[in-house]
């Protein structure tokens, strides 16, 4: 797979007022026009590029959105293509919600659409810069040193490089700056429901901070802190809670690490006393698998929860959540 680029942002947590969210002119049908923004139904036609924004979407939308997904179950984001009839989807949406930098393809369409309100995730909270390593040992410096440089990396980093990590969604508390934002823009697109989309938002809050409270209370004792992993996905949880990720490649979770990446896990594992290697299931196994065996380590699978298929352990993003929990708890030899 090629090395995707990302746009990296430099726009604030917190800020998550109407500047955030681009607006362009509204490309529905004339009936759609007809009913201030909306689709024939009468409720607000979403389009979102991939699960985590989905899952915002339903939630915060509930009974007054229509969301159409353009990743479907099983389909790895990064290599999405986009067919003619998405395309035009786009164009005839009330609503886009996207993270750029995910999914080049959709980038691109979105670009060139004429949907009625555009919303990307990333200009919902701020974006970090992580490599194969990010953890408790060096991540907020990390962060310190490197925040005001994030617009001159643009490449989505493969093994062993720094860029912006798209990764937000595995981060409650980002995840939750991004929910906030999705709810205000959402008043915004259909003001006669604002009431419902912002008791909903905080609905949405409540569970993304009973979540954060079970993810801090379950890894604060734990006999080792390092995990690895085949995809660098989790960068943004591990400094949230303390551990430190391992990669074995970088964030694109098919590229291939060097002999000397593999000679370096080996060391780590055994000076860290790690137990486990964790894959996902919309990636190859074959590396991690490998690797625990060469070490007489465990698997397990960590899911980057960029899609929901039957393999899931869990029906929506906050099962599959708990499942991650659970797993890094085990593997940790959480107290």
């Amino acid at each position: 797979m090629n090395v995707r680029r990302l746009i990296p942002t430099t726009a604030v947590a917190g800020a998550v007022a109407l500047g955030l969210v681009t607006l362009s002119a509204c490309g529905g049908s004339s009936d759609a026009a007809d009913t201030g923004g909306k689709g024939n139904d009468g409720k607000l036609d979403v389009v979102a590029s991939f699960y985590p924004m989905q899952f915002l979407a339903e939630q915060i939308g509930g009974k007054y959105v229509t969301v159409n997904t353009l990743t479907k179950p099983g389909v790895e984001p990064h290599d999405l293509e986009l067919k003619p009839k998405q395309i035009g989807e786009l164009g005839e949406a009330d609503v886009i919600l996207y993270l750029k930098g995910i999914q080049p393809a959709v980038d691109e369409a979105i670009a060139q659409s004429n949907a009625g309100t555009t919303i990307d995730a990333t200009t919902l909270t701020k974006l970090e810069e992580h490599g194969t390593e990010v953890g408790h040992d060096h991540g907020a410096e990390h962060g310190a040193e490197h925040g005001s440089e994030e617009a001159g990396h643009e490449e989505h980093a493969g093994e062993g490089e720094a860029g912006a990590d798209p990764h937000i969604w595995l981060d409650p508390v980002k995840y939750g700056e991004v929910a906030q934002g999705v709810g205000a823009a959402f008043e915004k697109a259909d003001p006669a429901h604002a009431a419902t989309y912002k008791a909903n938002t905080q609905a949405l809050m409540t569970k993304l901070a009973a979540l954060n409270s079970e993810f801090r209370t379950g890894l604060k004792n734990t006999s080792t802190k390092t995990f690895i992993t085949t995809h660098s996905a989790f960068g943004y949880l591990a400094e949230r809670y303390g551990l430190e990720q391992e990669g074995i490649s970088g964030m694109d979770p098919e590229s291939e690490p060097s002999p000397a990446r593999i000679k370096e896990l080996q060391d780590i594992a055994k000076k860290d006393k790690v137990t486990t290697v964790f894959f996902e299931t919309l990636a190859s196994d074959k590396t991690a698998k490998t690797l625990a065996s060469d070490t007489g380590l465990k698997t397990d699978v960590l899911d980057p929860l960029e899609g929901i298929t039957d393999k899931s352990k869990g029906d929506d993003y906050i099962e599959v959540m708990q499942s991650n929990l659970a797993a890094l708890k085990k593997a940790l030899g959480a107290k």
